[in-house]
């Protein structure tokens, strides 16, 4: 059936004001450009709270960069954030990133915190040429597949374990106090095992007998007979690896068995999440924690930061979120340098990164600058122990030394 002429009439207007517009030069394009950001993470499941910390902090940085302006060299093109729900499972990461790079047509991938799921994904990411953003998940072999799409802001595992095991030599020393055996106890995930790995071959180089090797699920609902195992392995040292649900639960669970331990180590993760410290209160007294950064450090910007984030969502950055925050603000660098929403010059200027001050750099390291694995070759780490000195339970950096805070002399061993 014919239109009617003015219908053809009122059409062809329309089309005609489209056209002087497309036409009216870059500046009208400019303003129609947006930077898409797929950000795959958990949101449910045993991790969904990390996930939901690492949304909160994104988000926060990105309402800053699109308030300062955007991306200038793009003509003040905002980013925009696509979130999916990992679920904590490798197929769903994979089928979540095929889906945003087909469907949604994103620009770069960021993501999954866990390294079981990041690892599979980014292979997604690299098969189509999309620059894929890893602001935490630690598991060494993300970085190590050869890939050229694949940047990780955080340390990865081996450089975790390394520090955790430097610790303990030094609080060795520092207190005079002998350590002998050590127990491993860990979620039986990539995140967890690769840990365990680590840990088997530093045990064997410091002269520590491994007493215990226990990888566990971390959505056990009952840990007590993990820590019947522990007790009966009598270490001196217990170093874990948990989500927040389990680090609480075989936190709690080890006080009402009354283990005694000269030290506790977690890796971050549940440990450093808020609600842990929340749920086991005093239970987690004197316990260690190995972290990329914490509330007390000493950077521009940091104090005010975390009092942002703490005013809006009610507790503090964390480790992990810290990364999130500042992984946007990495992006951002990179496509400004960039001036393109082409991928291949988006790699090229992420590749090219070399970030050390600005409003996102309140880690405790000196820059962002990737290896050619696309590592952060600036990546580092600190010890906290969690207690009370006054105020409530509260992270207290103690090591280094250097980084140590100012009047605090840590607890070791336990008492």
């Amino acid at each position: 059936m014919k239109k009617p002429i003015k219908e053809i009439g009122v059409c062809s207007a329309v089309l005609w004001v489209l056209t002087m517009a497309l036409g009216a030069g870059s500046v009208c394009l400019a303003q129609d450009k947006v930077v898409k950001v797929g950000n795959i993470i958990p949101l449910s499941g045993p991790s969904a709270s990390v996930g939901q910390q690492g949304k909160n902090a994104r988000e926060m940085a990105v309402e800053e960069i699109n308030a300062a302006g955007g991306i200038k060299s793009l003509g003040g093109a905002k980013l925009v954030m696509l979130y999916t729900d990992s679920e904590s499972k490798p197929e769903k990461g994979v089928a979540e990133a095929e889906r945003f790079i087909n469907t949604e047509k994103v620009h770069v991938l960021t993501g999954c915190w866990n390294s079981a799921v990041t690892y599979p994904t980014t292979a997604v990411a690299e098969r189509y040429g999309i620059p894929f953003i890893v602001p935490v998940s630690v598991a060494d072999k993300i970085t190590e597949q050869g890939f050229k799409t694949v940047f990780r802001i955080a340390a990865k595992d081996s450089w975790w374990t390394r520090d955790q095991f430097a610790f303990l030599r030094d609080m060795e020393k520092e207190f005079n106090a002998k350590l002998e055996k050590i127990a491993f106890v860990y979620e039986n995930g990539d995140w967890g095992k690769g840990f365990a790995e680590q840990w088997k071959e530093l045990a064997k180089k410091g002269d520590y007998k491994v007493v215990l090797d226990e990888p566990y699920p971390s959505t056990a609902t009952d840990l007590s007979p993990i820590v019947q195992k522990i007790k009966r392995a009598n270490p001196d040292v217990l170093l874990l690896v948990s989500n927040a649900a389990d680090a609480i639960l075989l936190t709690n669970t080890l006080a009402d068995y009354r283990v005694k331990l000269k030290a506790i180590i977690g890796s971050g993760g549940g440990h450093a999440d808020p609600s842990f410290l929340q749920a086991a209160g005093k239970n987690a007294q004197y316990l260690f924690d190995i972290v990329e950064w914490e509330t007390d450090v000493n950077k521009p910007g940091a104090k005010e930061a975390n009092e942002k984030f703490k005013s809006r969502y009610g507790y503090n950055l964390a480790g992990e979120s810290v990364d999130a925050y500042l992984a946007m603000y990495v992006l951002a660098d990179a496509m400004e340098r960039a001036a393109s929403l082409d991928p291949v010059k988006i790699r090229e200027a992420l590749a090219t990164t070399n970030l050390g001050s600005g409003r996102g750099m309140i880690v405790g390291y000196d820059a962002v600058e990737f290896d050619k694995t696309g590592q952060n070759k600036h990546a580092s780490l600190v010890m906290v122990q969690i207690n009370d000195i006054g105020k409530g339970m509260e992270r207290i950096t103690v090591w280094p030394k250097n980084a140590r805070r100012a009047g605090y002399q840590p607890v070791f061993p336990m008492p």
